[in-house]
């Protein structure tokens, strides 16, 4: 019986998601990315120290454990990718080389409320870079480049990446006299999901916002841009602060770097927040075309201060892609298809179950050259084994014989063969995956 947010693919729906993740693993390690892959599990306190996560964490425990456990024993499933990557750069750093620029591919576990595109168990794709005591800010450039170059290379809607910057929304809360930045932040956070008479309310409710300071609040984030012209509507606004020119400097770097690389591949967004505690300057999130109603695809941002060891800092930047996200609402929307649903290429087909070793060194010879092939699962009629590969999308059918022949049998088209030469065109090798 199915378990809600846990989702299973299909076959055909798995061949999909593997050629993706080797889209994304080529296009990060293109970039220079190590792969690196940490336990599932982390200690709840340290699961519990980096922002509103309490609700959300999976804890880990014996059937039989004590029921009066100590919370410092207590073991959770880690709710992203993140959190371990600090504990695991802080633990080996003096094995590491800085600046540490890693991808890391893996399962993560998050109880919340499962809906189209949203699991509680879910695959992520995630890039960070890491270095001691200083990072320099080309990193924040570097990463919409990267995640804009993975999109390019799947048959998916076209991505637009959303970029802020903490610095510009908390320079500007302080440079309105609001003490409080960061419940602003978490508040303004929730404008997609309440709407901004909400919003107001809750900044005047919580922040100690006054009506002008709750509306300014939201004139900031109203400000979108694809260009530069943000800067200047954000300070048309009248509000100063050191902090708010910081931000707007980086932002507009970020913003012109990726109009270089990709025009249109970036949109400065004031209001995306980020909820996680963590982040401190820039923050990234994605919507697909046709798909902004399910929300962000990917996100991520600067954090300065989440792993340290003594004195030593090291701040990071990182993005995270949400593969089972992405593929869960692709999938529902019958996006994507799959020339065939195995990685068989071709079928031997069997004149009689004493030809089968026969049959057998024929597939390892093609095997050896590369392509997938297997031998028909019984001795049945050859139009049945026809039909057996047609059923499962296989293009061809191998017979043996004086010459032995492959049958295209999507053409019809039979021309003489040999194991040791043959080779279907390139389209044929692999399944392929394209949008629908």
């Amino acid at each position: 019986m199915p378990i809600s947010g846990f989702p299973e693919w299909l076959p055909s729906q798995r061949i999909i998601e593997q050629q993706v993740l080797d889209k994304i693993r080529s296009t990060f390690e293109l970039y220079g990315y190590a792969s690196l892959e940490t336990r599932a599990v982390e200690p709840l306190d340290t699961l519990l120290s980096k922002g509103e996560t309490s609700k959300e964490v999976y804890l880990l425990h014996r059937l039989q454990e004590e029921e009066n456990a100590k919370r410092e024993d207590q073991l959770g499933l880690h709710f992203d990718l993140t959190v371990p990557f600090a504990r695991f750069v802080t633990e080996n750093n003096g094995k590491l080389q800085f600046p540490f620029k890693r991808y890391q591919i893996q399962k993560v576990w998050r109880g919340e409320r499962p809906q189209e595109g949203r699991y509680r168990e879910f695959l992520q794709a995630d890039i960070d870079v890491v270095n001691r005591d200083t990072l320099p800010f080309h990193f924040d450039t570097e990463m919409p480049l990267v995640i804009g170059d993975v999109f390019k290379s799947l048959p998916i809607p076209e991505a637009t990446i959303l970029v802020n910057n903490r610095k510009v929304c908390e320079g500007f809360y302080r440079g309105l006299g609001l003490a409080d930045t960061a419940q602003v932040l978490r508040t303004v956070d929730k404008l997609d999901k309440i709407g901004p008479e909400k919003v107001a309310a809750a900044l005047v409710e919580t922040a100690g916002a006054t009506d002008a300071q709750a509306a300014a609040c939201l004139a900031l984030a109203e400000i979108s841009s694809t260009d530069g012209s943000f800067a200047d509507r954000v300070r048309a606004l009248g509000v100063t602060d050191p902090l708010l020119d910081e931000g707007l400097a980086e932002l507009l770097q970020v913003v012109e770097t990726a109009n270089e690389h990709a025009p249109g591949l970036v949109r400065a967004e004031l209001k995306i927040a980020r909820g996680l505690d963590y982040y401190t300057g820039t923050v990234y999130e994605t919507m697909l075309k046709g798909y902004e109603r399910f929300g962000s695809i990917t996100s991520g941002g600067r954090y300065d201060n989440l792993a340290s060891v003594g004195n030593t800092r090291f701040p990071g930047v990182g993005i995270s892609i949400g593969v089972s996200r992405l593929l869960g609402l692709l999938f529902g929307q019958d996006a994507l298809t799959v020339s065939r649903s195995v990685p068989t290429c071709v079928v031997i087909a069997l004149a009689g179950d004493d030809r089968r070793a026969e049959c057998d060194r024929l597939a390892s010879a093609l095997r050896r050259r590369g392509i997938a092939a297997e031998v028909a699962p019984t001795a049945a009629k050859f139009g049945k084994q026809i039909q057996y590969a047609d059923r499962r999308g296989i293009p061809y059918v191998w017979f043996p014989g004086e010459p032995d022949t492959v049958k295209d049998i999507r053409s019809g088209e039979q021309v003489e063969a040999d194991a040791a030469t043959w080779m279907p065109p390139a389209a044929d090798l692999h399944p392929n995956v394209s949008a629908r």
